[in-house]
């Protein structure tokens, strides 16, 4: 296994207009490129990576940008290819042939089973643009948006850090998954880690963000402390969505107090949590306002009965931060940020389309790319955040590497149809396992416990999550608890606490398909079964 050396792009291609057609670059010099109002220059890192910086100083600016490799990295044309998500993964991630017009978000690897090759090109976390690559049999394309929103970015005369390129080579020795694990740290060289294992609980998964109270989360908390007993790493009680009003269906804020004459002291509430022996945490959505206040959209994206702010605004960014900083003063520990990406794109993001944003729309700064942007507004939660832990879902994931200790990497698991939680659960544990404690820790989404579902199969995905060491989050209904629940929860609870299996977890049959059932842990394999009576379920139930 070996990063290798990112060679220069053999062309490179522009499009100034949101809307226009690829123009091709003149080469100017070793590493540079010039169009009309454009310069797009690649300079060698000493680690091998290939950094990209472009300039649009004129009056048009500049929409996307193209570089084309004429050969794959590794020298070897792959069989499969393996490619990532833009932000959450809702259920598609596999390894597939050769589709030339497939966008791959953030980075790609390739690998021919029959020669055992396996080698790939990614980006480094928090790139100043969003990227994403097509390979076809002749070679690969990596892709640069840097519109700001649905435009064409206006940097003025400022260079634009748009991406560092890396790349790993590897022989026969060397797995796809172990190749997958090289590639992400050579694109994260510097990722936030959570210092102690996250275990924890959330009552989204059985009440849904209704008819729940201070009493609710009081007894959740002591539900969870008595699953980790005495051990002394201690585990999350996370208050989600119901906390304030409009509860239930993702509000807005403002974020100041809780919902009246139900959540009247959030500060006695994460007093209680911690009086119960767990770690008081709270959900809260970043950009999204029931009133109106500074910072406000103004395009089509909002709806008419709630406002979306503007993350490039200086407005939302303070008001955002001094929300976490009051949540850090109530004495929450982990404070978890959702719909960012929702919010400012109008839209989420499943089977992975070619672009995050559609045409037209604007962020208030023109000057800054659409990823610029996103960049910000983590950096502000990370720092108001102080030394709690902060979690992002719905959060662009390559962009927010080292500014969240826990990153959601699919889509909701389900309290309600086994089939979600096999699709979203089981896919994102297994595609984007390799970026644990390299991009930062997984989260692959609560396992419920609730008597919608069958505890046949939920506890089957808490014994795999425990045993991966990436975060476990459960959701338990009261109702649900029987003796033999409450004693596969216990044991699971304490072996995350642990840190999971010594070694982890590892797919072994990703390859043939999306939810892996076949699994290295530690010194033995397991085999899960994730059917239900009648096969997997063609429909995605909410």
């Amino acid at each position: 296994m070996s990063v290798i050396d990112v060679p220069l792009p053999d062309a490179v291609h522009v499009i100034i207009a949101a809307d226009g057609d690829p123009r091709s670059a003149t080469p100017a010099g070793p590493g540079r490129w010039t169009a009309p109002g454009v310069e797009v220059t690649a300079r060698h890192q000493p680690d091998g990576g290939l950094e990209l910086a472009l300039a649009a100083p004129g009056p048009h600016g500049l929409s996307k940008v193209a570089l084309r490799w004429w050969h794959h990295p590794g020298g070897h044309r792959p069989a499969l290819v393996l490619g990532d998500a833009w932000e959450r993964s809702y259920g598609e991630l596999q390894w597939r042939g050769i589709q030339p017009e497939r966008p791959l978000p953030w980075y790609w690897l390739g690998t021919d089973p029959v020669v055992g090759t396996t080698a790939g090109f990614g980006v480094r976390t928090r790139a100043g643009a969003l990227c994403c690559w097509t390979v076809d049999e002749d070679g690969t394309t990596l892709w640069l948006d840097v519109r700001s929103g649905g435009l064409p970015v206006l940097p003025g005369e400022r260079e634009l850090a748009a991406a560092t390129v890396v790349g790993v080579a590897a022989d026969a020795g060397t797995t796809p998954y172990a190749a997958l694990q090289a590639l992400c740290a050579a694109m994260s060289p510097d990722p936030l880690l959570p210092e102690q294992p996250v275990v924890g609980c959330n009552n989204w998964y059985y009440a849904y963000g209704k008819d729940f109270g201070p009493d609710a989360v009081l007894r959740d908390a002591a539900t969870i402390a008595e699953y980790a007993g005495d051990h002394p790493v201690r585990p999350f009680c996370v208050v989600d969505d119901g906390w304030t009003e409009g509860g239930g269906s993702a509000p807005g804020g403002p974020w100041d107090v809780g919902l009246p004459g139900v959540f009247d002291d959030m500060a006695g509430l994460a007093a209680g949590i911690a009086a119960q022996g767990a770690r008081p945490g709270l959900w809260f959505r970043p950009l999204l306002s029931r009133i109106e206040t500074k910072g406000m959209r103004t395009d089509a994206v909002s709806p008419s009965d709630r406002i979306r702010l503007d993350p490039s605004s200086d407005a939302t960014l303070a008001a955002v931060a001094a929300d976490v900083a009051r949540f850090r003063a109530w004495g929450f520990e982990l404070i978890k940020h959702d719909f960012s990406t929702y919010d400012v794109f109008g839209r989420f993001h499943p089977d992975t389309p070619p672009e995050m944003a559609g045409p037209g729309w604007q962020l208030a700064d023109r000057t800054r790319t659409t990823a610029e942007v996103l960049v910000a507004l983590y950096r502000t939660i990370a720092e108001a955040a102080g030394d709690a832990l902060v979690l992002g879902c719905n959060t662009v994931g390559h962009l927010a590497a080292g500014l969240v200790e826990v990153q959601r990497t699919g889509d909701d698991t389900s309290g309600r149809h086994w089939e979600r939680t096999r699709r979203m659960g089981i896919n994102t544990l297994a595609f984007r396992l390799a970026q644990h404690n390299r991009f930062y820790a997984v989260d692959a989404d609560c396992v419920p416990c609730t008597p919608a579902t069958e505890w046949a199969l939920n506890r089957q995905f808490l014994d795999l999550v425990a045993r991966s060491g990436t975060a476990l989050f459960v959701s338990v209904d009261p109702a649900a608890r029987t003796p033999q629940a409450d004693a596969d929860l216990t044991a699971a609870v304490r072996l995350a606490l642990d840190g999971g299996q010594p070694g982890g977890v590892e797919p072994l049959d990703w390859l043939a398909t999306t939810t892996p059932r076949r699994w290295r842990t530690g010194d033995m394999n397991l085999a899960y079964s994730w059917s239900q009576p009648w096969g997997a379920w063609p429909l995605l139930p909410l």
